[in-house]
């Protein structure tokens, strides 16, 4: 059997179509968000979830302090959004949580007021592998809006879905 190979890797990945989600946190480490695709269900007894952040990004250690975050599933027309968060545009973390987007209602951690779904819970645990950490998160928080499609990653670039109706 052939080991395979990073680029190989990368590349499969790229044709693995995958929701975009803002995650975000804030407590005592302070405040971030990340773009993040690697989100998804692990269990709905107790609904946990599992997010896949870098080990080597300034926010993993900020989520790791805090305990808590919130995913925030974009909606179709948040693409610009997922772009600064992905660290793609200029524009500081600071402007970032500065705008008003946040739904200031919503629980302890930063929610995006047009997000499709927002997902907040506690960090529960988290398993180092590789250059990532595979982040557990036992929710106590969800929202979720019947309104507008989804934002998806797909050969390296955002789509946008829109529910048939």
């Amino acid at each position: 059997m052939n080991a395979v190979n990073q680029t190989e890797f990368r590349q499969a990945m790229a044709h693995l179509p995958a929701g975009v989600n803002i995650v975000t946190t804030q407590g005592s480490g302070g405040r971030c968000g990340i773009t993040a695709s690697a989100v998804c269900s692990v269990t709905d007894s107790p609904p946990t979830i599992l997010v896949c952040v870098n080990r080597g990004s300034a926010s993993h250690a900020i989520f790791q302090r805090n305990g808590r975050l919130c995913v925030n599933v974009l909606s179709s027309d948040q693409e610009e959004l997922a772009k600064h968060f992905a660290g793609m545009t200029k524009v500081s973390m600071e402007d970032r949580f500065s705008w008003d987007i946040w739904d200031e209602c919503e629980a302890d951690q930063p929610a995006l007021r047009d997000a499709i779904v927002k997902l907040q819970g506690s960090i529960s645990d988290c398993k180092e592998v590789g250059s990532h950490s595979v982040v557990f998160v036992t929710l106590d928080r969800i929202a979720v809006s019947e309104q507008g499609g989804g934002l998806v990653y797909f050969n390296r670039d955002f789509h946008r879905v829109q529910r048939e109706r």
